[in-house]
């Protein structure tokens, strides 16, 4: 693995956060095409993912160490700034960004459901771009494997893994390419959005079952479960969507 990709003296470029930086790039070109296309200010995306990334991260580090590293946290608060951005939940991510897009979106008053249709697709792209990061980092890797789609990761140990990581990057590009058709021909605001959450949550129920886990209740990891309620809120809230807009129609 390479979780270091340059080392000039003390200064390090991380894999992660160097992946990072290119989703982020990717989204404000790919969100701001979408809103010229749509008549918006396309400098407003700019500020928009630069808010989520930052508070994405905070999210996500924040509830890592609340479900994993609590008693290390305690020990030496300084834990939370790990090198690297090593050490975070995507639901914790996903809180903290949507609850920045959220304060941005009511201080501009603008349409939530209109603006999170947008954003989702490169909510995907960037997603898989991340996860190549955590390939090249040697973190959220699978469970050993005998079979030939396995890869050693040297930072874990010498058994041969499933490199889900770039299982989830390629899964995620599909999900990309499906929620960018599905923009251009949704029925209502939020279609796609609501999509993306269904899709995510099938994506990582499945890549579970590969994915080496800590926390597991029964059958099912932590992360299933997450996923599970993910889906149902998603699914719950896209028909009532549709049934709001067929009303008004």
């Amino acid at each position: 693995m390479h979780p270091i990709l340059l080392q000039l003296g003390n200064f390090k470029v991380y894999s992660w956060g160097f992946m990072l930086a290119i989703a982020v790039i990717i989204a404000i070109v790919g969100v701001g095409r979408i809103f010229k296309q749509k008549g918006y200010n396309k400098d407003m995306v700019f500020d928009m993912v630069i808010l989520m990334v930052v508070f994405g991260v905070a999210g996500g580090r924040i509830a890592y160490i609340l479900v994993y590293e609590w008693g290390a946290f305690l020990a030496d608060p300084l834990t939370i700034f790990s090198p690297g951005f090593s050490g975070l939940i995507w639901y914790g991510a996903f809180i903290g960004g949507l609850l920045a897009f959220i304060t941005y979106i009511w201080r501009k008053q603008l349409f939530f459901w209109e603006m999170a249709d947008m954003f989702a697709p490169y909510l995907a792209l960037g997603y898989a771009v991340a996860r190549i990061g955590c390939f090249l980092n040697g973190c959220c890797y699978g469970v050993p494997t005998s079979s030939g789609l396995g890869v050693v990761f040297p930072v874990v140990d010498a058994l041969h893994r499933y490199p889900t990581q770039l299982y989830s990057s390629f899964l995620n590009v599909i999900i990309f390419i499906y929620l960018i058709r599905l923009l251009r021909n949704k029925k209502f605001d939020g279609q796609v959005f609501t999509a993306y959450l269904m899709c995510y949550s099938v994506y990582r129920f499945i890549i579970e079952f590969f994915r080496f886990s800590l926390i597991s209740y029964g059958p099912f990891t932590l992360g299933q479960i997450y996923t599970i309620g993910l889906f149902v809120i998603a699914l719950v809230i896209f028909r009532w969507l549709r049934l709001k807009n067929s009303e008004v129609a």
